[in-house]
């Protein structure tokens, strides 16, 4: 709108006319400010509240002068006794001239702005506005004239900001302008600072600010207290807990741009009512006032006939696609309530088969009534026209009703607004070129050709990939069935012959792989697929068929099988391994070796080997008598599975019994056996136990080497050794033990055993080995039976093997 003789005032000017006191800035102060400076400073605040109450006069006295003028309209008088009449008006009612005006423009207008002051007015139980808020009505209708006097949206801005907001306790407000290309732009501002307002020039499109929210769903958004996950928007950095409340701006059904408030704290319940939504709902409305909008409707229900109709119209006939053009119809209240068919372009397909001339003129609703059905086609068109943005979609769902009977077209549409117009354009879908298309694909992707080849007039006819299957130039001639012996590779002329009898001398469907020599000097593994055509009297006609290009298959089997064959010889190899580990696992530590009787003790012996034969463990026990008299009790656990851990346990078990001669302690027997892991086996760990039996003083000296300890049973009760300090063996190159000795007595029973007994992969190695002291505690039983029992009660769910020994004292 282009309103004369309406002064600008600048972005951050603010003030409240007839409502709060505007609180001057204060000029900056101490000791470094230049006298002179500070008076200069002071001067231009003074003049600028100055300019501001002027601006605020105003906008009230527009006010009061249009409530003149409803007066000298309805009473017929001059404006002198206008004048008189509403100065009487004033003294009867008790009113104030701003309320008493407010009051006269509200019973006249009876518009949006009006129900949204009356509202505000008769809310209950709802906090209401501070005591000198002059009212609802006077703040909205002082607004509306502020708004009305302003050149642009800038002032408008500026004049809601001051006249209507700051009494709600908003500090700032922006309006957005909505560019049809999905970006917002700054129209207007005020209460932001400067620098703010010029990085929030322009939001591209795709940024999810508040503003873009109330876009995208055409309604109010209010965010109470948006916080840092909040979305982005302009003031965030000045009040960043503060309430936000955004609302589109427009009319007719079109949104021209966002009206959005910012408050300085989170919104409190009274400022996000309904009554409050409503009010700024009608200065958005305001707002829209001075945006690129089309002329408004009239009283009666409307159709807008804009300037450029007929331009679109030139541009839809000029499309080789099927077009028409759309206008809004809006009802008594301006909202849209459908579309006018204002022109289908000669292009036009209707989806049903109709001509243009039942079409044209039409409302969209009633001559597609399903577009308001589950496709979403007129909501679709409806958010067009909306914001603006265009909207494009492949293999849409199109359906109109034929005498009473959904019809379905499938097409590709387009729909895009121009001023206040919509073209919407579609292509249908045509089957047959789109299963052509889909052939074309299928072929390329498949490496497939067809071929037809007619003997009776001796044409061939060829797809376009067939010429690159044979390495041939689209212009080449095709090769026909007969002189394909020709193309192919020696050894396979006895394959095609026998197929070139079967199609042509017998007729018969037949298909053969072969290897064709391309003019290129590329061969290619072909397959051919042909049937014979027949005429009236079942003569041979033609034969038509298809080309494939097998070598990717033909190359994969070759693959294939020599993998087979590898595989085949590694399983072998590997079944072997097995079974000679298996072996000489088994020749060394039998599942059930006979018990061992020694001066003072009994020995048994349990081996549980693990289920999964490619699983041969390195588990391994041994029990010697020394040329001392002493006993020699040991249990250990190779790492790993294999001919690997079974070759490591027996180097490690032939190893102890050598060096168990030497007469030393366990400790320094475990010592000397690390020194051989590290060095003697190859990349070998074991854990392992060693202990020393005197017969006599039935003393047991032991030491370990990361196993677990063993576990004696005395009086029918079980306790674990305790975890002495000692490293696996062959970790470290040189490693110390430390050793322990334990008098035992007589009817003791003392286990050995390892991990694979006790392990559990939901537990840990403590609650198992818990549970094995609880299995083992209780009613005395023989020394057999009680290892029968703790292997039967194990719980041990990791499929490895077990040694488990028992030395029961006498």
């Amino acid at each position: 709108m282009n309103k004369p003789d309406a002064p600008r005032r600048a972005p951050d000017e603010a003030p409240v006319a007839g409502a709060s006191p505007v609180v001057p800035r204060q000029a900056p102060s101490g000791p470094s400010t230049p006298p002179a400076l500070g008076r200069l400073v002071a001067t231009v605040g003074r003049l600028r509240e100055e300019v501001r109450a002027a601006h605020a006069a105003a906008d009230g006295r527009a006010l009061i002068e249009l409530a003149k003028g409803i007066l000298i309209g309805r009473l017929h008088c001059s404006p002198a006794a206008a004048a008189r009449q509403l100065e009487d008006l004033c003294r009867q009612s008790g009113l104030s001239p701003l309320e008493l005006a407010a009051d006269i423009v509200d019973q006249a207008a009876r518009d949006h702005i009006g129900d949204a002051a009356a509202a505000f007015v008769e809310r209950i139980g709802v906090p209401g506005p501070p005591p000198e808020d002059p009212g609802a009505a006077v703040r909205l209708r002082t607004a509306e004239s502020g708004a009305l006097a302003a050149g642009d949206t800038q002032a408008v801005a500026e004049s809601l900001l001051t006249n209507a907001l700051t009494s709600l306790g908003a500090v700032a407000v922006a309006v957005w302008t909505a560019v049809p290309d999905g970006s917002l732009t700054l129209a207007g501002h005020a209460g932001f600072p400067a620098e703010e307002a010029a990085r929030w020039r322009h939001v591209p499109p795709g940024v999810s600010t508040v503003a873009r929210l109330a876009l995208r769903e055409r309604g109010t958004v209010t965010l109470a207290a948006p916080g840092k996950d909040g979305p982005p928007s302009i003031g965030r950095l000045q009040w960043p807990d503060g309430g936000r409340m955004a609302v589109p701006a427009g009319t007719g059904g079109r949104i021209h741009g966002v009206l959005e408030v910012c408050w300085p704290e989170p919104l409190p319940p009274h400022s996000r009512s309904p009554q409050v939504e409503r009010q700024i709902e009608a200065l958005a409305e305001l707002c829209a006032l001075t945006m690129d909008i089309w002329p408004p409707h009239g009283g009666a229900p409307s159709e807008v006939i804009l300037p450029d109709v007929a331009e679109l119209i030139d541009l839809s006939e000029g499309l080789h696609d099927p077009a028409m053009v759309l206008t809004p119809v809006l009802d008594h209240a301006g909202r849209l309530g459908d579309f006018r068919i204002r022109h289908v372009s000669s292009k036009f397909v209707d989806p049903v088969g109709r001509p243009r001339g039942d079409v044209g003129g039409a409302l969209l609703l009633e001559a597609y009534p399903m577009a308001a059905g589950d496709s979403g086609l007129f909501d679709t068109i409806e958010r067009v026209h909306a914001t603006g943005e265009p909207f494009r979609a492949q293999r849409m769902n199109l359906t109109a009703l034929v005498d009473q009977v959904p019809l379905t077209t499938v097409a590709d549409i387009s729909i895009s607004r121009h001023g206040a117009a919509v073209l919407f354009i579609w292509r249908i879908e045509d089957e047959t070129a789109r299963l052509a298309s889909l052939l074309q694909h299928a072929q390329r992707l498949g490496r497939i050709g067809g071929f037809e080849e007619n003997l009776t007039a001796g044409r061939i006819t060829w797809s376009e990939q067939l010429y690159a299957l044979h390495g041939l130039a689209p212009t080449a001639a095709p090769v026909s069935l007969r002189d394909l012996p020709t193309y192919a590779h020696p050894d396979d002329s006895a394959a095609l012959a026998r197929f070139l009898r079967a199609v042509l001398r017998y007729r018969r469907p037949a298909s053969v792989d072969f290897r064709l020599q391309r003019p290129d000097g590329i061969t290619r593994h072909i397959r051919v697929i042909a049937e014979p055509v027949l005429d009236a009297d079942q003569r041979l006609h033609a034969v038509r068929g298809a080309y494939q290009d097998i070598s990717s298959q033909h190359w994969t089997e070759v693959a294939l099988a020599a993998t087979r064959d590898q595989l085949a010889h590694t399983e072998a190899e590997s079944a072997e391994r097995s079974r000679l580990a298996l072996q000489l696992q088994h020749a060394i530590m039998p599942a059930t070796p006979p018990a061992i009787e020694a001066p003072g003790l009994r020995v048994a012996v349990r081996y549980r080997p693990a289920e999964t034969e490619s699983l041969v463990g390195g588990d391994w026990y041994d029990t010697v008598i020394l040329p001392s008299g002493l006993v020699l009790l040991s249990v250990g656990d190779i790492a790993g599975h294999g001919i690997e851990a079974a070759t490591g346990m027996v180097v490690l078990r032939n190893a102890l019994r050598g060096l168990a001669v030497t007469g030393a302690g366990p400790a320094q027997l475990l010592s000397w056996l690390n020194i051989v892991t590290h060095h003697l086996a190859k990349q070998v760990t074991a854990t392992a136990v060693c202990g020393l039996f005197d017969p006599h003083t039935r003393i047991l000296r032991w030491a370990r080497a990361g196993h677990l300890p063993p576990v004696l049973l005395r009086d029918g009760r079980a306790h674990a050794f305790p975890l002495i300090e000692g490293l696996l063996l062959g970790a470290l190159p040189d490693a110390t033990y430390a050793e322990r000795q334990v008098q035992l007595e007589a009817r003791d029973t003392l286990l050995m055993f390892t991990d694979g007994l006790v392990e559990r992969r939901d537990s840990s190695v403590q609650d198992s080995l818990g549970h094995l002291m609880d299995t083992a505690s209780g009613r005395a039983a023989d020394l057999d039976g009680l290892l029968d029992r703790l292997l039967t009660d194990s719980r041990s769910d990791t499929d490895d093997d077990t040694c488990l020994i028992g030395i029961q004292v006498s």
